[in-house]
């Protein structure tokens, strides 16, 4: 299976490595909206460029990174979630960022949900982690929502070494235990 094979399918989405062209998407996501505050502010086109590049970079160079997430009933992008680790970080994470539009619906953790089974299952991953701003009380909801609970504090690689986040998360045990009870549901 090569990278462009990978595709996890939800009752309403669709996850894929992003592609270039999802660029426009990605890059409209990433200059407008009340949560970018908790991911580093807006950005401007170069510099969406270049977080594009870096999740493309991640998938070519460890064999996962962020899911473009489309939303299967229109085939809009929506958002990106999914496995993250870069030099420094905390832990073996499972992000998720999705449109205003689109918030509010259970995506972020109906996709994530699908993330952390397949980073347990195909990357052998023995623990997930969500870096979560202190104040984005929604990214909380979704983490409580998928079974984690909050672990510590810490602080992200530069540049953004600067702020404390709180790390919520949970071991491959406690994710099985709990799906197999029908908990960690989506939506």
């Amino acid at each position: 299976m090569t990278i462009a094979d990978i595709e996890l399918e939800t009752p309403r989405l669709l996850l894929r490595p992003p592609r270039l062209e999802d660029f426009d998407a990605w890059a409209q996501f990433m200059s407008a909206g009340d949560y970018l505050q908790y991911i580093g502010g807006p950005q401007p086109r170069p510099v969406a460029w270049r977080g594009l590049m870096s999740v493309i970079g991640s998938w070519a160079a460890l064999g996962y990174g962020f899911f473009s997430v489309f939303e299967k009933s229109s085939g809009r992008w929506i958002g990106r979630l999914g496995p993250w680790q870069p030099d420094g970080w905390p832990g073996t994470e499972v992000g998720w960022g999705i449109v205003e539009s689109a918030g509010g619906q259970g995506y972020a953790s109906e996709g994530a949900a699908a993330s952390i089974d397949w980073a347990f299952d195909h990357l052998g991953w023995s623990e997930v982690i969500h870096t979560i701003d202190a104040g984005n009380l929604a990214s909380k909801g979704v983490a409580r929502k998928l079974g984690s609970r909050y672990l510590r504090q810490d602080r992200l690689p530069e540049p953004f070494h600067e702020k404390e986040v709180e790390v919520w998360g949970q071991s491959r045990e406690e994710w099985r235990a709990r799906r197999k009870a029908g908990g960690a549901a989506p939506a």
